[in-house]
């Protein structure tokens, strides 16, 4: 059973940066895609980011700009680079990966963006 584990949230002032970074518990094979995902109280999860196995990325309109995705294909890790952040971008992140007709997620890592 493949485990994620996510890193490098907390708590951040407006404008702050933050990098996220998700690991497997081993090496998965035929990854598909990878990506974050956001959950703030009262609201659904969310797309914050994705990359593909080629290195294709999609992003979430309001962090284009803002946010890199990055993967590493021989560490099984895929990193979130938060710059310019905003209060609105407070929530629990979570890592995806889809890999062989499996979908494994990680526990969640907070961010709070406040001052």
């Amino acid at each position: 059973q493949v485990q994620l584990v996510e890193s490098g949230g907390g708590l951040v002032q407006p404008g702050g940066s933050l990098r996220l970074s998700c690991a497997a518990s081993r090496i998965i094979f035929r990854i598909n895609n990878m990506g974050w995902y956001r959950q703030a109280p009262g609201k659904q999860r969310e797309l914050v980011a994705l990359i593909t196995r080629t290195g294709g990325t999609n992003y979430e309109d309001s962090v284009k700009g803002r946010f890199t995705i990055s993967m590493d294909n021989a560490k099984n890790t895929v990193n979130l680079q938060m710059n310019s952040l905003k209060p609105e971008d407070t929530a629990v992140y979570y890592c995806k990966v889809v890999a062989g007709g499996n979908i494994y997620w990680g526990q969640g890592t907070q961010v709070t963006v406040s001052s």
